[in-house]
Parts: structure tokens; C-alpha cells; sequence
């Protein structure tokens, strides 16, 4: 999962929480404890999402192409899980993102063993299962979902407004960044384009939206009279705004002083 060292572990707690519940179908405990664990023997590695949940430990990777050794690559990680936490189960998923088909193999048998892991294409769940959550990560996985015939842009303004609805607008950017990235595995990108265009228009119609543009037009206009001492007629030609709101504006700060 890219960049995985930028998300803090409460982003990380909650992606974790909604694969396991929306798809992996996993209770999770109140105790639920995300693992930060680099495994080193011939190489770095980390895995994705590793988390304790009671008396099991839930191994997650996120996969977005085709690896021809991911089979290997999960015993490996199993093993490693296993030589620290022997004592619990260990369930290990791997949740493929990507555009093409997924052709992974998710089993390894030959000599003594006969390991397995799930695969789990992100495309075969209805996209119904996160489109209504009120977890906004919940809702940028639906982008990557089955949606089931229904209306790509329908779906996409839907979950651009929940995320809008759900965040304040710096952490509706931060989501709007994943939903971008995901909308390129989907072919999403114009329907993305056009509801964020779609929101901005309806977000300027809303009555507070024009209240606050306002009123920060008659601060900006205050401070260009009081501080560089242009006159009310300037200001407001240059404003575009009325000269008898802009004097009301005034009288109402004074008043509150």
C-alpha cells in the first residue's frame, strides 16, 4: 500500500476496521490493536495491515497488479507472524484493487506443505455494502466496488456528497486525493471530474456558503479602507458589492464591540 509510512496508525486502524467488517466479515473487539511490524531476514519488508483482534491475528494486503509470487510471498509473511505470535490464529487476506483481471494463485502445495491464504477482488462486492457508511474511508473504497448497473456518475456524486457531508474541507481534500487515485483503476476519472464540479456549484448555492463569501468580501473591503485608506466608493466599485450593506456590515461590528 503506497506511502503507508505517511498515514498515521488511527487512519490505518480504521481502514483496517472497514475491509474487515464491510468485507472480510470480521467482529472486531474493542481492544483491537494495530501491529506496526517490519519483518527483516534477507530483505525489508512490511506488511500492509497487521492487526490483533482477541485471540487472532488479521494480516491484510492490499494489492493493486498481478504479482506472480504473491503466493509466496504470503507464506513468507506467515511465517514471520507465526514465529511472533504463535499462541494466536492467524488469518491472512489479500484485497486485490487493480484493473485487470486477478490471476494470483492463493495456495502452495508441494512436499509438506499445504499453505493457503483468500483472495479477495474488490471488484465481486456490491458497492452497496460502503455507499451509505458514515465512515468516509468506507465510502472512498466503494469507488473500487461492483456498482451493479446503477449509474456511474449517480454513484460517484453520491459518494463525493457523503464524503463532503461527513468532513471538513481539509479532510474532504485528503479523501478527495484517494478517490482520485482510485477512480484511475475504474476509469472513473470524468465522472470524478464532473461531481466535484457538480458539489462546488451546489456548496456556492447554499445560503450560508454566500453568507460567508460575503462577509469575508466586506472584511477584505475594511481592511483596504482602515489600513491603506481607500474611500467606501472606491471600495465598493471595486468590489462589486452594495455600499448600504458594506455600511451595515460595519455598524453591526461596532455594535458588537
Amino acid at each position: 500500500m503506497g506511502q503507508k509510512d505517511v498515514i498515521s496508525k488511527e487512519v490505518l486502524k480504521n481502514i483496517a476496521r472497514d475491509i474487515s467488517k464491510h468485507i472480510l466479515h470480521i467482529e472486531i473487539k474493542e481492544d483491537m490493536e494495530i501491529i506496526n511490524q517490519e519483518f527483516t531476514r534477507v530483505e525489508s519488508r512490511e506488511s500492509d495491515l497487521l492487526y490483533k483482534n482477541g485471540d487472532e491475528i488479521v494480516h491484510i494486503e492490499i494489492q493493486n497488479n498481478n504479482h506472480d509470487q504473491m503466493h509466496l510471498r504470503m507464506h513468507r509473511y506467515y511465517s514471520d507472524i507465526l514465529f511472533l505470535y504463535e499462541d494466536y490464529k492467524i488469518s491472512q487476506y489479500m484485497l486485490y484493487i487493480g484493473k485487470s483481471k486477478c490471476n494470483m494463485r492463493a495456495e502452495i502445495k508441494r512436499d509438506r506443505i499445504d499453505y493457503s491464504y483468500d483472495i479477495i477482488d474488490i471488484r465481486d462486492i456490491p458497492c452497496e455494502s460502503f455507499l451509505y457508511s458514515d465512515d468516509p474511508s468506507a465510502l472512498v473504497l466503494a469507488m473500487l466496488c461492483d456498482f451493479e448497473g446503477k449509474d456511474r456518475q449517480m454513484v460517484v456524486n453520491t459518494i463525493l456528497r457523503r464524503l463532503r457531508e461527513l468532513n471538513d474541507e481539509q479532510e474532504y481534500r485528503n479523501y478527495l486525493k484517494m478517490v482520485n487515485i482510485y477512480s484511475t483503476n475504474r476509469g472513473l476519472e470524468k465522472e470524478v471530474e464532473k461531481g466535484v464540479e457538480m458539489l462546488t456549484v451546489d456548496i456556492e448555492k447554499t445560503p450560508f456558503y454566500q453568507i460567508g463569501a460575503k462577509n469575508a468580501t466586506f472584511e477584505n473591503a475594511i481592511i483596504m479602507i482602515e489600513k491603506f485608506n481607500h474611500s467606501i466608493d472606491e471600495i465598493v466599485k471595486e468590489f462589486n458589492i452594495k455600499k448600504e450593506e458594506l455600511l451595515l456590515y460595519i455598524n453591526q461590528k461596532k455594535l458588537k464591540k
